[in-house]
């Protein structure tokens, strides 16, 4: 039986020493590690052999939400009240998280979640986890895990052993972009 307490303190562990982790999320699977500590950004970034230039994105949980965006667009509750599925907001002027993850225009992509081991190990970081898809850069996203490749398995600090027998595919979640003025743009239904 899966215990998720034990693996977010082992991910946890990992995470505060600057290592990244291979893990599930509320969508697909994900290659993380705490988004104020830039060398292990940086290591990501290597990893999935993906320019620095294209950003990352971040998964909180709402209190955690509201110290990196302590000023959202007011249509964003709205917005998230109203998704039917995992939705990720771009948003303007993000605080209190490295400079690594921040996009050229100031934004920064950030998923509320409800999954319980991301969840749990956002609760006891007390800070922003990175997420980007468990993939080299250009390759198709995994839909689980059996489809990550070697590379990137070996290439993370530790694998969450959880849901890793999982067989229905994960779907990627809706990207939307929302300026301060309230100009949304769906980037990905």
């Amino acid at each position: 039986m899966e215990d998720i307490q034990q693996e977010v303190f082992n991910a946890y562990e990992v995470i505060k020493n600057g290592g990244i982790i291979l893990y599930p999320t509320d969508t697909v699977w994900g290659i993380g590690c705490d988004a104020n500590n830039p060398e292990a950004i940086k290591k990501i970034y290597a990893l999935k052999k993906r320019a620095e230039s294209k950003s990352m994105i971040v998964l909180v949980n709402e209190r955690i939400f509201h110290r990196v965006f302590n000023s959202p667009p007011a249509v964003t509750w709205d917005i998230l009240d109203c998704s039917e599925k995992p939705t990720t907001l771009i948003l303007d002027n993000p605080k209190y998280v490295a400079k690594e993850v921040v996009s050229a225009d100031n934004s920064l992509g950030v998923r509320i979640v409800e999954e319980p081991f991301c969840f749990r190990l956002i609760e006891k970081m007390k800070s922003p986890l990175v997420s980007t898809s468990a993939n080299i850069s250009g390759e198709p996203s995994p839909a689980n895990f059996s489809e990550i490749s070697k590379e990137i398995i070996e290439g993370v600090d530790y694998v969450v052993n959880l849901r890793q027998k999982d067989t229905k595919p994960a779907k990627p979640s809706t990207i939307i972009k929302l300026k301060d003025n309230s100009l949304v743009t769906i980037i990905r239904k």
